[in-house]
């Protein structure tokens, strides 16, 4: 029942948003935005609560929401922890104890609508408004992204490079926007009268085109240092992602895995991110 209801509500979005775009583009194209930004996952579970309640740190008002950060005190650099889609900061805890062992101070937040913060949608621009405050409050000298979290450091960055952040790490991210419509579009079986009204109203609600929105373009004058580390194996980003940034980030090194998947939790993984952030 579960696998039928999985199939068939995308396939019901779908044509909801085929009908609605004969009558009005612009609220098709939001109704589709608003599905596409809703969070299902993410929040914190039982088992993870000790972990997280054990370091909760501010809850930071921003962006119309309660966003709840977390710490472990270290007397080295501060380094800040973004977690990926429909996820949180417990993601970390592998990443936090190799972190701790060598004294770095660490900061994490839950993203809008994950873990313990409000709301119930995301999407790249407002996690990056989050992020801005996070990095002007607290000045971190590092940043360790998963996932859609390296694109939102990319982003955030991209527009404000006069930050603290000294060197940052991506871990499975994505490159480009276009290919997450590429996913939703094929999900939900919408037209292309749909999808090109949601592009334009990307470009009213942000200023980008589908195609405007990627890392190639907002790594291409970062003078920071830089680690992406991506799976040849990752089923949910192509590795091809990782390799299209590193060819337009001048200061960045690419490393490529086998068989470690997307989340990437494996010791040779943090290891090696401790060992760059202590270079």
């Amino acid at each position: 029942m579960q696998k039928f209801l999985a199939k068939t509500i995308p396939l019901a979005y779908g044509k909801l948003f085929n009908l609605m775009v004969l009558f009005n583009k612009r609220a098709a194209a939001i109704k589709a935005f608003d599905v596409f930004c809703t969070i299902r996952k993410g929040k914190v579970l039982p088992k993870q609560e000790q972990f997280l309640n054990e370091a909760k740190f501010e809850t930071i008002d921003v962006a119309g929401h309660q966003v709840q950060s977390y710490r472990w005190q270290g007397n080295g650099k501060t380094v800040l922890l973004m977690h990926g889609w429909e996820s949180n900061t417990h993601r970390w805890r592998n990443l936090i104890k190799k972190l701790k062992q060598q004294d770095f101070n660490i900061l994490a937040f839950d993203a809008p609508a994950h873990g313990y913060s409000s709301g119930k949608r995301l999407h790249v621009p407002l996690y990056a408004e989050v992020t801005r405050h996070v990095l002007d409050t607290y000045q971190p000298d590092f940043v360790v992204a998963h996932s859609v979290g390296g694109m939102t450091i990319h982003y955030t960055h991209y527009l404000n490079p006069d930050s603290s952040v000294e060197k940052i790490v991506t871990v499975g991210s994505p490159a480009e926007f276009e290919q997450f419509m590429d996913h939703y579009q094929g999900l939900l079986k919408f037209n292309n009268k749909v999808r090109n009204a949601m592009n334009e109203r990307l470009k009213e609600w942000f200023g980008y085109y589908f195609h405007e929105f990627t890392s190639t373009t907002f790594v291409q004058k970062n003078s920071k240092k830089g680690l992406l580390f991506h799976d040849d194996d990752d089923l949910q980003v192509p590795v091809e992602a990782s390799k299209k940034v590193h060819q337009h980030w001048k200061g960045s090194e690419l490393v490529i895995t086998k068989g470690l998947g997307h989340s990437m939790h494996q010791d040779e993984v943090n290891e090696k991110i401790v060992s760059f952030l202590k270079s």
